[in-house]
């Protein structure tokens, strides 16, 4: 590739396919496949105008578009298990066009790399680290100077959706950024005079660098806790400050004392010192910077996610913000429930459905749903229980709760997997058929509890599970609008900024951005930055620009 190596395979051949995935140690992610061209593109998925166009610029991302079904496409159904998606590229170096017109048909073309290393982009580490993978390997005397994923853009599925929600989302969405992309400038609306290094989350990790109008993202890096990982993190560090001339005087970073990120930035000796950034703040400043949102003009956020650390030393991850790039003001968020087993709860959603079916429906009738062998779910049932449990506000833990309730997924292999399975059923109902009655308690602290009580109710009555997850969708989003409307009311708002993983569903982005429109307001989602963690950098070094000056 033009940032790393690739690992290739027929993509019509599910034996080979099945041993990419062994041999990767990949169980059920998805594969990217490279086609000749849009017609090639035009026979495996429904293209909408957004897609061919990002897939023929001259970034060349990995495109996720709406598949046809295996049968009509030749594909193996190994290369997107159960998903209505298929990531699709187009060859970007003159190699690729010579390899796909000799081949003459789909290749798989994922990253080389075992499972959550870093892509392998040096000659002799792709002879070390994937020799033993591959039965072959093509080189290329261009040698590679820095490693650069593939980025990856989204087309909104709209297959389920009116003409009227068409237009309240962007054409596509950015889910990872990097080659084609990175290191292309954000211009600040206000320029800083300091250096800023800004060091990212733990996942999905990027870092950026603020100097004069521009803040400076790297490419993705991935999840730093893996050690090859955060061996390319220091490299990536280097590399950003080199580029661009900047010589660190403050450095910004999340607030959780065990990501290495953090660590790494408290090792740091700056003449300026450290500024931490609240995780969900910056989901906020990372909209708000996209957006070239003035700095000290507040909107209502609602950064919804998987996890992040709150000051008061709980995990947070579904909060309405009253922020702009100065600071914040929490003034809502999801009802906090007991987050047991800690990162064992996100490999395993079962757990979570154990939390919430004790808050919706009361600990007996909670232990009634689970099975009475299993010892598993009584001990965490009672550890639920415990008065010095931690707890976490997070919508994406939810999403892996009502996804194991509806028995879709009850452990994962990638992160998100339980909640893009339960969008992925809701897409398929039209909006005319989902049902609006599903009841949530919306005030300052929004309360799901009663909408999970209810998903188990239709689940137990025999109501199909696509319908409920449609139900699921439409009630949290109409809920979390109201009550997003009510609070920006409340400081005299007018515009309301959507950041965090979670916003990756279009169906529920769909359902409240429609709803906050109806109510008069602006809003502002993702399209060039993630919503997930690889845009946590960015939100950091706006933040501290805005405050170092």
């Amino acid at each position: 590739g033009l940032g790393g190596y690739h690992l290739a395979c027929d993509a019509s051949d599910e034996a080979a396919v099945a041993e990419l995935r062994r041999r990767k140690a990949r169980d059920d992610k998805p594969f990217a496949v490279m086609v000749r061209d849009l017609d090639d593109a035009r026979r495996l998925c429904d293209l909408p105008t957004a897609a061919e166009e990002a897939l023929s610029s001259v970034r060349r991302p990995i495109v996720l578009a709406p598949r046809r079904p295996d049968d009509e496409t030749g594909l193996a159904p190994g290369i997107a298990p159960g998903l209505p998606e298929l990531g699709l590229m187009l060859p970007y170096t003159p190699l690729h066009h010579l390899l796909m017109e000799d081949v003459g048909r789909p290749l798989v073309m994922t990253s080389g790399n075992l499972s959550d290393e870093p892509i392998a982009h040096d000659d002799t580490d792709a002879l070390e680290r994937l020799g033993p993978l591959v039965d072959a390997i093509l080189t290329h005397n261009r040698a590679i100077h820095i490693r650069c994923d593939d980025s990856v853009v989204r087309t909104t599925p709209f297959q389920a959706e009116s003409v009227e929600n068409r237009r309240l989302l962007p054409k596509t969405q950015m889910i990872r950024r990097s080659r084609g992309y990175a290191p292309e400038p954000i211009r600040l609306v206000r320029p800083t005079s300091t250096h800023i290094l800004a060091v990212g989350a733990e996942l999905k990790n990027t870092v950026s660098v603020a100097k004069g109008s521009n803040v400076i993202a790297s490419h993705h890096i991935g999840d730093l806790e893996h050690l090859a990982a955060y061996r390319s993190f220091l490299q990536a560090v280097d590399h950003l400050c080199d580029l661009t001339g900047v010589t660190p005087e403050v450095v910004a970073h999340d607030l959780h004392p065990e990501y290495l990120s953090t660590k790494f930035a408290a090792d740091l000796d700056l003449p300026q010192g450290a500024v931490p950034v609240q995780h969900h703040h910056a989901h906020v400043a990372s909209c708000l910077a996209e957006h070239a949102h003035p700095p000290d003009r507040p909107v209502l956020g609602i950064a919804f996610d998987g996890l992040g650390m709150g000051p008061d030393g709980t995990i947070w991850g579904g909060e309405f913000l009253v922020a702009d790039l100065t600071g914040y003001r929490r003034v809502g968020h999801l009802r906090p429930v007991p987050l047991v087993s800690g990162n064992l709860a996100i490999r395993e959603p079962w757990r979570m459905a154990v939390v919430w079916a004790r808050e919706a429906l009361g600990p007996a009738e909670a232990e009634r749903y689970g099975r009475a062998t299993d010892e598993r779910w009584k001990a965490v049932l009672s550890l639920a229980e415990r008065p010095d449990a931690l707890l976490t506000t997070s919508a994406g833990r939810l999403f892996d709760a009502v996804a194991a309730l509806l028995g879709l997924r009850a452990t994962v292999t990638y992160e998100a997997q339980a909640a893009i399975a339960l969008e992925a059923l809701a897409a398929t109902v039209p909006d005319a058929e989902v049902p609006t009655g599903y009841p949530i308690d919306a005030t300052d602290v929004l309360d799901p509890a009663p909408l999970v009580a209810h998903v188990v109710q239709e689940r137990d009555a025999g109501t199909p599970v696509a319908v409920i997850a449609a139900g699921f969708h439409h009630a949290l989003g109409t809920a979390a609008a109201a009550t997003a409307a009510r609070l920006a009311a409340a400081d005299g708002l007018d515009t309301v900024a959507l950041s965090g993983g979670v916003f990756q569903n279009a169906r529920l982005t769909a359902v409240i951005r429609r709803a906050l429109a109806s109510a008069g307001l602006t809003v502002l989602v993702h399209r060039n930055v993630p919503c997930n963690d690889g845009g946590i950098s960015i939100g950091q070094a706006a933040v501290a620009a805005a405050t170092a000056g």
